[in-house]
């Protein structure tokens, strides 16, 4: 007997497969809604995360303190009056952290030739310990020009010379205040240690 499909199963067949297809359309939709935020999440730049604090951190010294850096520091410099042969050195920590010099407890002068060995020390000045500098605190070091006895018959006039807080380091130039020459006879000067106080330095 052949079989009679009618209009109402034709109706039921129709809305039967529309609603097939929806659900499909609908649940592929979702898939590629979540494959999206998938891939998004792989290809977004991640954060940039700030510095820890130990990253960058300047070099420590034996004592484990912060070692004092040009970047952290502001140095002056200039004839001392009424102090024959005597200039005086300063060093002002500017920064937001304390520092110390314990690494090298003297500042390394150079004048004029890098190829010269550095200014030896006046070890008689060394203090019973080495100077830390708490922030906006500054430090002295005097510096015998020439020795008194030889007058100005050996040296140069120098109006800036080079500071160098380790051995390694490349030396700052500072000049001197008020751009006054003096004269420096590099056989003879020598320099204090670095004082806590002017007093202190001026006893030398």
């Amino acid at each position: 007997m052949p079989i009679t499909v009618t209009a109402t199963a034709r109706r039921a067949a129709a809305a039967a497969l529309l609603a097939t297809a929806t659900l499909v359309l609908t649940t592929g939709c979702h898939d590629a809604g979540r494959q999206t935020e998938g891939s998004n999440r792989a290809v977004s730049p991640v954060p940039t995360l700030s510095a820890s604090h130990d990253d960058g951190a300047p070099p420590r010294g034996p004592d484990g303190r912060v070692v004092c850096t040009p970047e952290m520091l502001r140095f002056h410099a200039g004839a001392m009056p009424r102090r024959p042969h005597r200039m005086l050195l300063t060093v002002t920590n500017f920064s937001d952290r304390p520092c110390t010099f314990a690494a090298q407890p003297y500042p390394l002068l150079r004048f004029g030739d890098d190829r010269r060995a550095p200014l030896p020390a006046i070890e008689a000045s060394a203090p019973p310990a080495a100077v830390a500098l708490a922030p906006n605190r500054t430090a002295y070091a005097l510096i015998t020009t020439s020795a008194a006895h030889r007058g100005h018959h050996r040296g140069r006039k120098v109006s800036q010379f080079g500071v160098a807080l380790t051995a390694r380091a490349t030396p700052t130039q500072v000049g001197l205040d008020g751009r006054a020459p003096v004269h420096v006879d590099p056989h003879t000067a020598r320099v204090t240690y670095w004082q806590p106080s002017l007093a202190t330095a001026r006893k030398w």
